[in-house]
């Protein structure tokens, strides 16, 4: 599991393409909810694709499947289809995808403390 890569990124690294190992990191988690989807499957767990459409209202189907879809190829996220009627199916964390938790985390550390710093300034001014 852990050797699932998109094929434009694995393509990347056989040909040298990134600077630094930051850029592989910033490929996978890039897009406008990657960090976010991550962050609800590694805090609350398993999920099913509305759930997650409702904790989003902004994203569109097309946009969240896409997004699913690439974390699914990079080996971040797991799809769990159960043979069930009506049929069922849950997205949940790999244990590569566990491991970005404490990144997440950082990062919203740091967008928490400067939203507090830049919405303090605001009111200064």
């Amino acid at each position: 599991m852990s050797d699932l890569l998109r094929k434009e990124i694995r393509e990347k690294i056989e040909k040298g393409e990134f600077n630094c190992e930051k850029e592989l990191t910033l490929s996978v988690i890039s897009g406008k909810w990657k960090v976010v989807i991550i962050w609800h499957l590694g805090l609350h767990g398993a999920h099913r694709f509305n759930e997650l459409q409702k904790l989003f209202p902004k994203i569109t189907h097309k946009i969240l499947s896409n997004q699913l879809k690439e974390l699914i190829e990079d080996g971040i996220v797991h799809r769990e289809a159960y043979p069930e009627v009506p049929p069922r199916v849950e997205y949940s964390l790999t244990e590569v995808g566990q491991s970005l938790l404490p990144i997440v985390e950082m990062m919203y550390e740091w967008g928490k403390n400067r939203m507090s710093v830049i919405t303090q300034n605001m009111e200064r001014d």
